[in-house]
């Protein structure tokens, strides 16, 4: 069956909640050397200090640097959020039995790299709307591969009801995972599924989607 052509790398509004937070909570911290544990698997510190450093050197090379880096000044909450929600994505598309091959994630992003007028313009543009460094970008590509998956099997990319369904999946399946996230980075939202109440400025509403 003939299905339409979806604009690269974008996603259904009701589910793109990859964004820092600001926000604090009490409590000691029980997972030494964990930015988070989610389902009992530890994102360490180190891993999401490597992202960080990896972003900041992509920024740094930039013409534009002291933009890239102002606009991301909390950049570990921002990368933590991300490294999260891929996890509750990666759940929900398991639960739902969606997968991403790696010629689907290939093809999203010649496509992507096309639109934007190749891929280092694909890259640039990453970086400066998302804070995504060169050696992200297939995670990003299969991330949205997933999202679109899921949207377009619970009917969120046409209808109200479709999204409000697929918000309260991927609410289930974030509280399913049991997230724990070390104080120092805030505190993860089960129902809005992302870290606190933070909404970051790249995100762009389009017609009811969000584009990336």
């Amino acid at each position: 069956m003939h299905r339409r052509r979806r604009t690269a790398l974008t996603v259904s509004a009701a589910l793109l909640a990859a964004a820092p937070v600001l926000t604090a909570c009490g409590g000691g911290d029980t997972h030494p050397g964990a930015a988070a544990v989610i389902d009992g698997q530890r994102i360490e510190v180190t891993a999401l200090q490597a992202q960080v450093k990896d972003v900041r050197t992509a920024q740094q090379a930039s013409p534009q640097a002291a933009q890239l880096i102002q606009a991301t000044g909390d950049l570990n909450r921002e990368k933590l959020n991300g490294m999260i929600f891929d996890r509750v994505v990666e759940k929900v598309a398991a639960d739902q039995g969606i997968s991403a091959s790696r010629k689907e994630v290939q093809q999203t992003r010649r496509e992507a790299a096309k639109q934007s007028g190749g891929e280092e313009q694909l890259a640039a543009m990453l970086l400066q709307q998302q804070g995504v460094a060169p050696g992200e970008i297939d995670a990003v590509v299969r991330r949205n591969v997933l999202m679109n998956k899921i949207a377009d099997k619970f009917g969120a990319t046409n209808t109200p009801e479709g999204q409000r369904k697929l918000t309260q999946v991927f609410a289930a399946a974030s509280q399913e995972l049991d997230i724990e996230v070390n104080p120092r980075y805030g505190s993860w939202d089960d129902e809005k599924i992302q870290l606190g109440e933070y909404s970051a400025p790249w995100i762009r509403k389009l017609g009811g989607r969000e584009q990336m």
